[in-house]
């Protein structure tokens, strides 16, 4: 399955990987694409921004789940959050935020070599 963006231009997709063992998301991230590259940016603070819960969602409530609330995460990393705090439709009914996990994995690695980083330099005193 393709997704395209409003340009017409591949924004992704979803394929069965090599003996049909699993799926992979893809989401185009071709450096030709990009531009105002850093890599010199504070990962660990805004991490430390980040709320981790364990809830149950009211349809299921008995399987407690770890996760993020969406409208927590839509400071942090907004890229990761779809839709708008406390939406209803014309009838009343909620119009859930949503949030892409899969989005906060660069923060979570940039973290960790910061952190190597750090206990590198505690090592080798």
């Amino acid at each position: 399955v393709n997704f395209n963006n409003a340009a017409g231009n591949e924004a992704g997709f979803i394929s069965v990987q090599a003996g049909g063992l699993g799926v992979a998301y893809n989401t185009v991230s071709d450096y030709r694409l990009k531009e105002n590259i850093s890599y010199d940016w504070d990962a660990i603070t805004r991490l430390k921004e980040l709320k981790p819960a364990r809830f149950n969602f009211k349809a299921d409530a008995n399987t407690t789940v770890d996760g993020f609330l969406a409208h927590e995460v839509s400071s942090i990393i907004p890229e990761a959050v779809t839709g708008e705090k406390d939406a209803v439709d014309k009838d009343g009914n909620i119009v859930p935020q949503s949030i892409d996990q899969s989005k906060l994995v660069p923060l979570l690695v940039k973290t960790i070599q910061e952190l190597e980083a750090r206990i590198a330099v505690l090592e080798s005193k």
